[in-house]
């Protein structure tokens, strides 16, 4: 049985990380044209206003992204460590309790994290666009 629990938890653990890692390179490496277009919507519509804030966006979007990435990594790794607590609990409740609210925290982290970056590109672009 501690067999099974053991291989069923590495099955979980490589999906999860599979399901973390694999989007996260293929939007690394491909041209992402929502991107693109807020760019370009930042720079036409405020050197229409006359400002040089095109920058400021510029900022605001690379430090939520760089914020996101270590937050997904800061994810990443506490996963790992609920799956490595969750393997060597040896069936006792406290320590599998332990586990398995380290992994819904940090998946509740993830899933805030998406969602502040998807909030903060979208307020972006709307204010970009109505200026």
């Amino acid at each position: 049985m501690k067999h099974i629990r053991i291989a069923i938890a590495a099955l979980v653990l490589n999906v999860t990380s599979l399901a973390i890692f694999v989007p996260a390179l293929a939007s690394a490496l491909a041209p992402n044209p929502i991107l693109a277009d807020l760019k370009g919507d930042a720079q036409n519509g405020l050197s229409q206003v006359g400002g040089g804030g095109a920058s400021f966006t510029g900022t605001i979007s690379a430090v939520v992204s760089v914020l996101s990435i270590i937050v997904g990594i800061a994810a990443v790794i506490m996963i790992l460590v609920s799956a490595f607590k969750y393997i060597t609990s040896g069936g006792e409740s406290s320590k599998v309790s332990s586990a398995k609210t380290a992994l819904i925290y940090a998946l509740v982290g993830l899933a805030v994290a998406a969602t502040a970056q998807a909030l903060v590109h979208f307020v972006l672009s709307n204010a970009v666009k109505s200026t």
